[in-house]
């Protein structure tokens, strides 16, 4: 820092302490008034009166910085690690070695210095000075040595440092001529002053110098290992000129000054060096010049005059022959492309090492340089290759394009190189999500390949890859498939059968099974990949770890989850030992067991894993890499199992705000992300967002994908879901079938996603109360599951739950039973034992005894369903308020109130605590407590719980709404109950009225309605009315149901009631005595139905005379009563009086 003399006694005790600022000085007048305030400060290094002075003494602290800011690498010595990992240490020390051996390689011409120089006059066009430097460059390069410019106070020195310091490519590249140069002639000099002199005695050298305080702690935990200067490095004769140097480092609060004790045998170096003496600029000076990366070996370190920040650091110039030079040296070597010359090998090390801004720098000077067509287009495809790896697709295709028409120019149409081109430009078009140019660009390459090559030339299975590849992400497995056989049989004629390819072909053919839902094939493609591998590979290969993956993976699929968790782990276990620890791969492993534990219901345990791997990602990847964008997905995926959808809707937000940054808008994973918030929308009950967000989807894939794609499928099959939501039957069927269309030409007739297909399309024949339809549907599921699947995969305990639901609303008991406790043995044979799917057989079970009216069997298994519950979820987890509900509801079936509401209760608290304000299972739990309330008789709070659910519906809900109607219809109960008939009837014609728009004519809701209406009427003794709306339910019924339906019983019942009213007591029994035959069809002799059938027959006997059959079905329906339900049922006093009425009639 500069300052005036006033400025600076108020500034400097501000500033002084700054770690940034090294030096002040003070510029002014007049020395003496001064002199004395600065000795309180350290960093000021003089008053100057003069500019030339303060200029001189700024152009030292210049120097003395480069010298301080040189790039130094530490490599731990061989004793930590059997073989150098080219992860592990400063990537300058790989960078200067390979520039070497590139500017080695180089055959200069007399224009590159004349483009250096053009360089310099546009770089130094504002600066007088050095542009007579560049002058004098241009017309005396070749009067003076290299060490002589190098050493010539200019800008050459500052900008040869820098450039290696910070790497800067397009710079090295433009002094390449010059850097070259300085490195031959210390050769040169080394060769005359020190090889085949036989007296030659070790020297001793000297450098002081300052490092940073991380540099310096490096430095200490690499001691016995190696030191690297990776610029040209320039010592002394004399050890207090260095330890000067040292010392006046110190002053600077952020660096630890370092004397450099370099002990150097000249028969044995590994590295050129030469004493400079008469051929610097600077005659007089003794300077012992090393040429870059020169390599040290770290002895002993220790501190000067007991200052912690002042270091003697003894080093020894290692020998060509030094081993872990040579180890470094040749690992290097092998992994950077030894086979290349010239830039071009850096340009592709810089794309290998994704340095791709720095590798596009090389090509955009390679391009400039470039004399000839020839040049160009292999310039062109490069940059394409960098574009391509920067996700800037459409750039990459300009580049391979320009990159073709110059190819055109000077090859033959057929010529292999062209096929390249073709060929990377198809893996562009793949990863923009234009597959169509895609399939079409690589089978150019393939036609090209294919005149040019043996039929089994192994070029042929890059290309058969790519195109099995984009063949896999349209859905046509098929073609994929015949693709990735045709790779596997040229490698399985050229190869030996434990090639590493070899794994690789099989290891491609599985997955492709894998995405055919064939898994039985899948299996062992990946199986005989892993035997390969496992036989040539060391037990801690990365491409081990990747076979155990695939083999989980299908595993998995396979319902083993135990294998499938096992094999994940192995694999995890390679890359722990193999990788460092933040290395991507350990997060996608982690994501993988993630995978698997969500897989078992172990949700908590997933969601460890999907925050390591997160975790991993964000401190490895830039903010907007796409796979912190998977991660978030994976995490809101497992907050979506875990019910809490407003963790998982931000996760999945957050994934979506990544893709909108670094995607086309027509990005295939852009609709994923979308498809992700319409569920958690669907969730969350908020079906509009829903939609939009699925539409959005459909959109995206519709402008990318064909037709028939099962991207497409499976957005139409998640589009069908809200419209099932939203009760709008007709428009999710359609998108259901249109889903199903898509898939039956895209896979094959036992794909799992057909039977998911066919399952959803039953789902909506059992919302419009075709059952039987709904039956035939789930069959078909099974059917695929049984000819697919292992006999005790979790899928086929979904399909039996499912074909059981049907079976009980159809009444086949005996079938619903059979097939859920089919479900609930494969789910005790296959899951933990507080697995969610076990809790979902037991209420599947118990809602089967509900029906069948043995409630004591129904609730205990639903006690079962919630103890799994309790073990396995969250306190507020919304399976557990259901679970409530469920309990609730059977407790008010039998009559104990008390027990049901505190159920309903404990349902509603937590549906208070997790979900909106606006949900519909609030809505849902609010009619159950009304339905207490009635049930108590206490209809004003009864009244106002349904009230709270008609609320929450019309705010959430379309105006015509079928959960509005059964809304209506309670509310319309309870008037009902409480003898108002005007509003009973009132509310339930508006719940006719909106089923009537919204469901199909022959819908059982409608005949309930129907039903509800006429029993008004009835009460009304508007008999006429009542009748006719009785008889409409059973038309209904009749037509959909079978003819032992209870629903039909009832109707009969409901008949009978009028007839008897009207004093028609012959028609009355008649239509009670239809209502008991199905009773006494379907139901248990102990079901509490026949209580109100027998009740009814006896009290219509009572008023025909016929007193002691009066008396018989009274006793009847008093004693099932009295079984089935407490004593203290209010049904029992009332039956129990009737009978008491009829036995005094006798």
């Amino acid at each position: 820092m500069i300052t005036s003399s006033t400025l600076g006694q108020t500034t400097v005790p501000i500033v002084h302490d700054m770690p940034q600022l090294s030096r002040i000085y003070i510029f002014c007048e007049k020395k003496a008034p001064h002199e004395e305030w600065i000795k309180n400060w350290s960093k000021i290094k003089g008053i100057f009166t003069d500019i030339a002075p303060l200029c001189k003494a700024l152009q030292q602290a210049a120097q003395e910085c480069d010298q301080n800011m040189i790039s130094i690498s530490f490599v731990p010595s061989s004793s930590e690690s059997s073989k150098p990992n080219l992860n592990k240490f400063d990537s300058s020390f790989m960078y200067t070695q390979i520039i070497k051996e590139i500017l080695l390689s180089i055959n200069f011409e007399q224009h590159h210095i004349n483009e250096f120089t053009i360089y310099c006059r546009q770089l130094f066009a504002a600066n007088p000075k050095e542009l007579q430097n560049v002058e004098k460059l241009e017309q005396e390069y070749y009067k003076h040595l290299p060490i002589w410019w190098y050493t010539y106070p200019c800008f050459l020195y500052s900008m040869l440092n820098r450039s290696l310091r910070m790497m800067e490519v397009t710079l090295i590249i433009r002094m390449g001529l010059f850097i070259r140069h300085l490195y031959n002639h210390i050769a040169k000099l080394h060769e005359e002053q020190y090889v085949g002199n036989a007296k030659m005695e070790p020297l001793t050298v000297f450098r002081g110098q300052g490092i940073s305080k991380t540099d310096f702690n490096r430095m200490l935990q690499a001691q016995s290992g190696l030191l690297s200067f990776n610029n040209f490095l320039s010592t002394g004769m004399h050890r207090q000129v260095a330890l000067n140097f040292a010392r006046e480092t110190m002053e600077s609060s952020d660096l630890v000054g370092i004397l450099f004790v370099m002990k150097i045998d000249p028969s044995i170096a590994s590295v050129p060096f030469a004493d400079i003496h008469g051929t610097s600029y600077f005659e007089e000076r003794d300077q012992i010049l090393f040429a870059m990366h020169s390599i040290f070996r770290i002895g002993p370190m220790e501190q000067i005059d007991g200052n912690n920040r002042l270091w003697q650091v003894n080093l020894t110039l290692t020998s060509e022959n030094d081993p872990d030079v040579q180890a470094l040296t040749e690992e290097i070597r092998k992994n950077t492309y030894p086979h290349l010359q010239g830039w071009d090998r850096l340009g592709k090390i810089l794309i290998k090492l994704e340095q791709l801004n720095k590798a596009q720098e090389v090509y955009n000077i390679l391009l400039d340089q470039a004399l000839t067509d020839h040049e160009k287009s292999f310039i062109y495809h490069m940059l394409g290759m960098v574009k391509r790896s920067q996700g800037e697709y459409a750039d990459a295709i300009a580049c391979y394009q320009q990159s073709i028409e110059l190819k055109q120019k000077i090859l033959s149409p057929t010529d292999a190189n062209l096929a390249a081109s073709y060929n990377n430009i198809g893996s562009a078009y793949d990863k923009m999500g234009d597959y169509s140019n895609a399939l079409s660009s690589h089978q150019k390459a393939l036609e090209i390949c294919q005149k040019n090559l043996p039929i089994n030339n192994l070029n042929l299975v890059t290309i058969y890859n790519n195109i099995a590849s984009v063949y896999n992400k349209i859905g046509d497995y098929s073609s994929a498939l015949s693709s990735q056989q045709q790779a596997l049989e040229i490698r399985q004629k050229t190869l030996p059968s434990n090639h590493p390819d070899l794994a690789t072909s099989y290891s491609n053919i599985g997955s492709v099974y894998y995405n055919m839902g064939d898994h039985s094939n899948a299996l062992p493609s990946h199986q005989k990949a892993l035997e390969i591998r496992q036989k040539i590979l060391s037990l801690n290969h990365p491409d081990l770890a990747a076979s155990y993956n695939n083999v989980a993976s299908v595993y998995n699929k396979m319902g083993d989850y135990s294998n499938a968790l096992s094999y994940h782990q192995k694999a995890l276990k390679i890359r722990q030992k193999a990788l460092p620890s933040n290395h991507p791969d350990l997060a996608t492993s982690y994501n993988n067991i993630g995978s698997a534990y969500s897989s078992i219901g172990d949700y908590s345990n997933a969601l460890a894993c999907h925050q390591k791997a997160l975790e991993i990602r964000l401190k490895t990847l830039p903010s907007n890499h796409s796979y912190l964008a998977r991660s978030y997905t994976n995490i809101g995926l497992v907050y979506d199992s875990m019910i809490d959808y407003p963790n998982a809707l931000s996760c999945h937000q957050k994934a979506l705000e990544i893709h909108q940054k670094t995607l086309r808008s027509d990005n295939p994973d852009l609709s994923a992300s979308h498809n992700n918030i319409g569920l958690m929308y669907n969730n969350m009950g908020d079906y509009s967002n829903a939609l939009s967000n699925y539409k959005k989807a459909c959109q995206i894939l519709k402008k990318t994908l064909p037709l028939n794609h099962p991207h497409l499928a499976r957005s139409y099959s998640n589009t069908a879901l809200v419209y099932n939501n939203m009760k709008d039957h007709a428009n999710a069927l359609s998108y259901y079938k249109k889903a199903l269309k898509a898939w039956q030409k895209t896979l094959p007739l036992n794909h799992s996603q057909l039977a998911r297909t066919y399952d959803n399309i039953a789902s909506m024949f059992d919302n419009i109360g075709d059952y039987l339809n709904a039956v035939l549907f789930h069959q078909k599921v099974l059917e695929i599951y049984q000819n697919t699947l292992p006999s005790n995969h979790p899928d086929l305990a979904t399909s039996y739950n499912n074909i059981g639901l049907m079976y009980n609303k159809i009444s086949d008991y005996s079938n619903a039973l059979s097939s859920h406790e089919k479900a609930l043995e494969i789910c005790q044979n296959t899951l933990p034992t507080n697995h969610p799917d076990l809790a979902t057989s037991y209420n599947n079970i118990a809602s089967v005894y509900d029906s069948m009216g043995d409630y004591s069997n129904a609730l205990s298994y639903q006690q079962k369903a919630l103890e799994i519950y309790q073990n396995s979820l969250p306190s507020n987890h919304s399976h557990l308020a259901a679970s409530y509900n469920n309990i609730g509801l059977m407790y008010n079936s039998m009559g104990d109130y008390s027990s049901a509401f505190s159920y309903q209760q404990k349902a509603l608290e937590i549906y208070q605590n997790s979900l909106p304000s606006n949900h519909s299972h609030l809505a849902t739990t609010y009619n159950n407590i009304g339905l207490v309330y009635d049930n108590m008789g206490d209809y004003s709070n009864a009244l106002s719980s349904h009230e709270k659910a008609l609320e929450i519906y019309q705010n959430s809900l379309p105006s015509n709404h079928p959960d509005l109607a059964t809304s209506h219809n309670n509310i319309g109960s309870v008037y009902d109950n409480m003898g108002d008939c005007s509003n009973a009837l009132s509310y339930y014609k508006k719940a006719l009225k909106i089923w009537q728009k919204t469901l199909p004519a022959n819908h059982p809701h409608l005949a309930r309605s129907y039903n509800n209406i006429g029993s008004v009427y009835d009460n009304m003794n508007d008999y006429s009315n009542a009748l006719s709306s009785h008889q409409k339910a059973i038309e209904i019924y009749q037509k959909t149901l079978p003819s032992n339906h209870p629903d039909l019983a009832t109707s009969f019942n409901n008949i009978g009631s009028v007839y008897e009213k009207m004093g028609d007591y012959s028609k009355a029994l008649s239509y009670y005595e239809k209502d008991l035959e199905i009773c006494e069809k379907t139901l248990s002799s102990s079901h509490p139905d026949f209580a109100p059938t027998y009740g009814h027959i006896g009290m219509t006997y009572s008023k025909t005379g016929e007193h002691s059959k009066a008396v018989l079905y009274c006793e009847r329906a008093l004693r099932i009563l009295e079984s089935s339900l407490p004593a203290s049922h209010p049904h029992i006093q009332l039956y129990g009086n009737n009978l008491e009425y009829v036995r005094k009639q006798m």
